[in-house]
């Protein structure tokens, strides 16, 4: 039985993608009880900071359970603001910062947003064109590119290649291209021709037909595209096909994109363009 919704900030004097990814990471380990997620960025003045520490009191007062703070606060000033609130504050940078400190035996430069910032124009260049090539080589919209691939990603409809090629750019500078198995390619049970050259770059991803089923539903309901003996079919194609051609694949079902990612890099033997 679900316990009483909490709302959860994840609030970060920059872009808050560390306070989201840490934050999230630890609540989903209480599955029976309700959140009410905020993101909330660029919290980098004391202004910002007293409006925000409005907002959590009132939650508490109102409702009679704290809020819980996930921060990346750098600032030493906004920091304190947030600290003095209502709320149940976690902060996942100043207790390490200070360790570090003590064992580097130098002072840390509280310098807002260096970890998002564009520090290194090669490598932001690398992103984007990493980024670029994944759009342009999107569900197979061009064949003629697979060369420059670290990585070909193959399977069906809605297997999850889209999500996983961006991420595998925008995290990592990766060249991935995707592919998508449709009924043409089931009739000869062999590497579509488009592919069949690229072994060496080929990585399957499987799915649950079930889990597919949901997913197409989604997108579009009671169609012949969704209907569940169709995502059986397609699904069976696809792991006999890469059993028969023996390419590496894994399954996307109940598995984030942060984890599809890094185990492809595993299993492709891939490593990040931009350090």
């Amino acid at each position: 039985m679900a316990l009483s919704n909490r709302t959860v900030f994840f609030i970060s004097d920059r872009t808050g993608i560390t306070a989201e990814t840490l934050g999230r990471s630890l609540i989903t380990q209480f599955d029976n009880i309700s959140f009410t997620q905020v993101a909330l960025p660029f919290i980098d003045t004391a202004e910002k900071a007293k409006e925000l520490v409005k907002k959590i009191n009132l939650i508490f007062q109102t409702g009679g359970l704290r809020p819980i703070l996930f921060t990346t606060i750098i600032q030493d000033d906004v920091r304190q603001i947030i600290a003095k609130s209502q709320g149940f504050f976690i902060d996942f940078v100043h207790p390490f910062i200070g360790s570090l400190e003590t064992e580097l035996q130098a002072k840390s430069n509280h310098s807002v947003g260096l970890a998002h910032s564009v520090q290194d124009s090669t490598e932001y260049h690398k992103r984007i064109e990493a980024v670029n090539y994944a759009l342009a080589n999107d569900d197979g919209a061009t064949i003629y590119n697979y060369g420059q691939a670290d990585v070909i990603l193959m399977g069906v409809s809605r297997s999850g290649k889209t999500p996983t090629s961006l991420y595998l750019a925008i995290q990592f500078g990766l060249r991935v291209a995707n592919y998508p198995i449709t009924e043409d390619d089931m009739g000869t049970h062999k590497l579509p021709p488009a592919l069949a050259s690229y072994k060496k770059k080929l990585l399957g991803l499987t799915i649950d037909p079930i889990e597919l089923h949901n997913i197409r539903e989604l997108r579009r309901p009671n169609s012949p595209y969704a209907n569940l003996a169709q995502c059986q079919k397609e699904v069976a194609f696809v792991d006999s096909l890469y059993e028969k051609e023996e390419i590496p694949f894994l399954s996307s079902t109940h598995r984030s994109i942060e984890e599809l990612a890094t185990k492809i890099m595993s299993m492709m033997g891939l490593k990040r363009v931009m350090q």
